[in-house]
This record gives structure tokens, sequence and C-alpha cells, in this order.
């Protein structure tokens, strides 16, 4: 019963605070003065690609180049 004593006492004192300042560090890395830009840009990611139904660029082959796997394709 020592050992399960011991690992109690380590976890309601060093492993609270442990995550105490790991969620400390989480919300000052959301929140720092980049982080907004940085968020703006990977929001964006999903519309950066070619949208389904639109004029696509073609290649020197002549086939359309896609972005989307091949289930989301809109056949020319």
């Amino acid at each position: 019963m020592e050992t399960y004593t011991a690992m109690r006492h380590f976890a309601d004192s060093w492993a609270l605070l442990g995550m105490t300042l790991f969620f400390l560090g989480v919300v000052a890395f959301v929140f720092r003065p980049g982080a907004k830009t940085a968020a703006n840009q990977a929001a964006s990611i999903p519309f950066n690609h070619d949208v389904i139904g639109s004029t696509p660029e073609r290649h020197a082959g002549g086939n359309p180049q896609h972005t989307f796997p091949h289930a989301a394709r809109k056949e020319d």
C-alpha cells in the first residue's frame, strides 16, 4: 500500500503542477501575438484548392489538374 500512497501523493502535487503549467503554456501559445495570422492561414487551408465545377487549369497533356481525390472529381 506504500506504493499507492507515494503515487497518490505525486499525482496530487507534482503531476497537478505539471498539468497546470502545460495548460498555461498552451493558453500562452494560442494567445501569442502572431497566433491570429497562423490561425487564419490554417482555417483557410480547405479553400486553397480548386473548386469542383470551376474552370480547371490544364497542363501540357491537356487534362485538368485536380487537387481533390478521385471520388470528389467532376468528370469532364
